[in-house]
């Protein structure tokens, strides 16, 4: 049995190969993203697992090669799958599987920690720091206990940061199509999107990408804010309209954002651009702004997370080609 990981990182290698050892199965890897023109290199191998930052692309004629190269199924070691044609997929035969949870602690903890930073004005403060100025006039802070947080999007990781955020002491609302009863000691569910958006202090996006949540916040959506609100996005890019973000920013109309993902992000994230200038006028633009914080997704980049989207990728990958069934498949 061999198995194929495309899109690996240094970073993986260790979970990889210790992985391997302990299953004595063979997993090559290599540093490219699955597309038609890199398809080819899995023939030969019974397993294919993938870490796609763009979609595929091909048509269903891709997905029919894969399974008749012998191939069962096609494994994302990520929670989302946008980037893959599931039905294209399903109907060549092929099983499509993700890492749902893979920890859903690592999302939540970034959220927490930049609403903590935007709260204390400490990117405010790192830049008056930078230029030897140590006055505080201005800048005094808000004490989360003090804040309601509201989440969109209380799922796993939705669910995780409603616990932590309840822990420091906020008051957590949620909305969400599905209310989930085990949250209801830490928070609590309102009817809709914009009676949270009201009443929010802090606004944190949980969601995934769909057909629905595209544009969930849109210049609409910003005007219910607080002007004193933050809003946090750990979720995906998109699921923010980042023309309408920046007009808000420039108007006053919410206190700051921060953006572990913005629409786009393929062209910029995990890539070296110094020197450069920035063709995505809309980041270059927030990243000029004091009250905005930008990370490269990196949200689920810990030690846990990166361990546990290998391992739990892998062995759905042998359970189906062992002829089992598993929890992750569509």
């Amino acid at each position: 049995m061999k198995i194929l990981m495309y899109s690996v990182r240094d970073d993986e290698q260790d979970a990889i190969q210790a992985w391997a050892a302990a299953h004595q199965i063979q997993v090559d890897t290599n540093d490219l993203e699955f597309h038609p023109e890199t398809a080819d290199l899995v023939k030969g191998y019974d397993g294919l697992v993938i870490q796609q930052r763009s979609p595929i692309g091909g048509d269903a004629s891709l997905y029919q090669s894969l399974a008749a190269a012998g191939l069962k199924q096609l494994t994302g070691r990520t929670a989302g799958v946008d980037t893959i044609d599931i039905p294209a997929a399903k109907a060549a035969g092929l099983v499509v599987t993700n890492v749902p949870a893979y920890s859903p602690n690592s999302v939540a903890e970034i959220s927490v920690a930049q609403t903590m930073r935007l709260i204390r004005n400490l990117e405010m403060f790192d830049q008056r720091i930078s230029q030897q100025n140590f006055q505080w006039a201005g800048l005094q802070a808000r004490e989360i206990r003090s804040l309601t947080v509201g989440i969109i999007g209380a799922g796993r990781i939705g669910g995780t940061a409603a616990r932590l955020f309840h822990g420091l002491g906020a008051k957590v609302i949620a909305y969400d199509v599905v209310r989930h009863p085990e949250l209801e000691d830490v928070l609590t569910y309102v009817d809709t999107k914009e009676d949270l958006l009201r009443q929010a202090d802090v606004v944190d996006l949980h969601v995934d990408l769909n057909e629905t949540s595209a544009g969930l916040i849109d210049a609409a959506a910003l005007k219910l804010m607080k002007t004193d609100a933050y809003l946090i996005n750990a979720s995906r890019g998109p699921v923010i309209v980042t023309d309408d973000l920046v007009a808000a920013l420039k108007a006053g109309e919410i206190a700051g954002c921060a953006l572990d993902t913005v629409e786009g992000e393929n062209a910029l994230f995990n890539q070296n651009h110094q020197g450069e200038v920035l063709q995505d006028t809309n980041v270059a633009q927030l990243m000029q702004m004091p009250n905005v914080i930008i990370t490269p997704h990196v949200g689920f980049y810990t030690n846990l997370a990166v361990k546990n989207m290998v391992d739990i990728s892998l062995d759905d990958v042998l359970a189906i080609l062992n002829g089992e069934t598993t929890a992750h498949a569509f």
